[in-house]
């Protein structure tokens, strides 16, 4: 009878039982095998979709790749073979991984781009900065709350909250912030401060949060006096009346104390950028924010001089931005206003080993050292301390590209290149070499190929302007115009018209003599059916402005001025643009 019992989990089975129940257990063991062998094609097609897939992708972004490149060769030849490596690197990353994911493999770091392992670690690098500066600030006891500095340890985010904004702003102007003495002191000790805020006039009613607060200048006597406050809290108030004084001084702890907050500022600003990159406008943090840190680190005292040190401290934190072309807008917004601070913006870019453009780059600093219409010609004990700061390499082409400037008569521009070269310990014969005489027409050719690098990477046009006419003024003939038409007709439509509008004007506001008859070389051609896709472009953009401004300068300006050289084709432009019932400003 036991031989008769099959044992099935906890129940027992008879073979009766057993036999009863086999055809069921058939039936689903044939209803199992039929759907695995569904599931098995179904497996299957999907295998043959996402092949397929992978195999459209491959193809699809190799031809977005080749019409990139397409693209890329049209920028300048100095800038090509680094797009085009960038490109190919991207293109062969992206290969691996669709090959890879058609094998099978889905290896986390196979699948994790390069771009974001550099993000990755940029931040981790930023976060740790931030946490040095933020102790840096703590040791050099400035005026700001210990509480709230170390919060930024392991929240940077805060940095950019109310609170912490209204503080730092206070630390900058040498005030604190009304809510901080009150939360810390009571109300009762707002008798020694002064309100920077309140004004019966230009804000009667601030909040009570965004008051600033100053000492009176009889604080110290005031406290002194009988008053509701313990020892201390006197004691307190007093400490912090001689933090704020000597935060605004201009002794070694003061600028220590400035530049260790910069540096933070920088360092915060870059890291909540690219933790926010879709959202934050990447030219107002580099064209505008970021420089203008790298400007008050570089001058944090008035008649600051650069230095080799703090110039290294600068591009350590360009060093940590992570895409290039991000450190050259952060260096080219750099001394927009002039003054020491641009040449900060060229002595920054000579030391940069990705710049490219180097002779317009010198030619630029050498004018901007000798500035036109100066009186005194520059000495070397003015230029040594600057070239000091360069590369040997850079040094030389400084002084030789100096031996040919226009700027000053050649006998002291070459006295002048003789003396840097002593002084900095050139070799005096590659100094002595002057450069070798080239036929006028190549010279012409260089000449208008560094004008047109200016238009191509969008200088100032009051600046390409000013270029046009000194060329034009120095040698005067149909090849020079001939050769400044080709040169803006290869920029941008935008490009050609703020140049031509701020042509006719000197630095001095005068009218160019030589303005009209140029740019009535310029407008014939431009109205001429050769160049009837320049004129296209030309139209489409005064198009566009109009739409969005119907009054702007920029428009009113360029109509003028063709009008100025020629009614007609100014008649035919603004029909052209849709202006027939709007008068040209003249």
């Amino acid at each position: 009878m036991a031989q008769d019992t099959i044992q099935v989990g906890n129940a027992p089975l008879t073979r009766e039982e057993l036999e009863r129940e086999w055809p069921e257990v058939r039936l689903r063991l044939e209803q199992l095998a039929s759907r695995c062998a569904v599931l098995e094609e179904e497996v299957k097609s999907l295998r043959r979709l996402l092949e397929r897939v992978i195999e459209h992708r491959q193809k699809s972004h190799g031809e977005l790749v080749l019409l990139l490149t397409g693209l890329v060769s049209k920028l300048p030849i100095q800038d090509v073979g680094v797009f085009v490596s960038r490109l190919v690197e991207h293109n062969t990353h992206v290969s691996d991984i669709l090959t890879a994911l058609g094998k099978g493999q889905t290896d986390a770091e196979l699948l994790r781009p390069p771009l974001l392992e550099a993000l990755e670690g940029t931040k981790n690098r930023l976060r740790e900065a931030a946490r040095e500066a933020v102790k840096e600030l703590m040791r050099l006891e400035t005026p700001l709350e210990v509480e709230m500095l170390q919060s930024l340890i392991e929240e940077p985010e805060r940095f950019f909250t109310p609170p912490v904004v209204r503080a730092t702003r206070c630390f900058v102007k040498g005030q604190v912030p009304r809510e901080r003495i009150v939360r810390q002191f009571g109300e009762a000790a707002l008798f020694c401060f002064q309100d920077m805020t309140t004004d019966p006039k230009l804000n009667p009613r601030p909040k009570p949060e965004e008051i600033a607060l100053a000492f009176r200048p009889d604080a110290e006597q005031l406290l002194q006096q009988d008053n509701p406050l313990s020892p201390q809290q006197r004691a307190a108030l007093l400490e912090l009346q001689r933090r704020i004084q000597q935060s605004r001084g201009n002794s070694a702890e003061a600028l220590a104390q400035r530049e260790a907050f910069t540096r933070l500022s920088f360092i915060l600003d870059l890291l909540h950028f690219y933790e926010h990159q879709s959202t934050e406008p990447v030219d107002v943090v580099f064209a505008q924010r970021l420089p203008a840190l790298v400007e008050q680190l570089a001058f944090n005292r008035p008649g600051a001089e650069l230095e080799e040190g703090v110039v290294a401290k600068i591009e350590e934190l360009l060093g940590m931005v992570l895409s290039p072309e991000h450190r050259l807008m952060i260096i080219n917004n750099v001394g927009k206003a002039g003054g020491p601070a641009r040449t900060l913006k060229f002595v920054l870019r000579l030391r940069a080993p990705e710049t490219t453009d180097l002779d317009v780059i010198i030619l630029d600093f050498i004018r901007h050292l000798c500035p036109s219409g100066a009186g005194a010609p520059p000495r070397a004990a003015q230029w040594v301390p600057l070239l000091r700061l360069l590369p040997p390499e850079r040094q030389k082409m400084v002084v030789r590209a100096l031996m040919g400037t226009d700027r000053l008569p050649k006998e002291k521009a070459r006295a002048l290149a003789l003396e840097l070269a002593a002084a900095l310990g050139l070799p005096p014969l590659e100094v002595q070499t002057p450069p070798a005489a080239l036929p006028p027409e190549l010279e012409r050719e260089r000449a208008w190929e560094r004008i047109q690098e200016q238009l191509q990477h969008h200088a100032d046009p009051r600046a390409v302007a000013e270029a046009i006419r000194e060329r034009l003024h120095a040698h005067y003939n149909a090849d020079e115009l001939r050769q400044s038409w080709l040169a803006l007709s290869t920029a941008d439509p935008m490009t050609l018209i703020r140049v031509c509008s701020a042509l006719p004007y000197t630095k001095d506001g005068r009218t160019d003599p030589i303005a009209h008859p140029v740019l009535q070389s310029y407008i014939s051609r431009l109205m001429h059916d050769k160049y009837a896709a320049v004129y296209q472009r030309v139209v489409n953009s005064l198009r566009q402005i109009h739409k969005v401004r119907p009054d702007s300068p920029t428009l009113q300006n360029f109509l003028a001025v063709v009008r100025w050289v020629d009614p007609a084709a100014a008649a035919r432009l603004t029909a052209d643009v849709g202006l027939e019932s709007q008068p040209v400003r003249a």
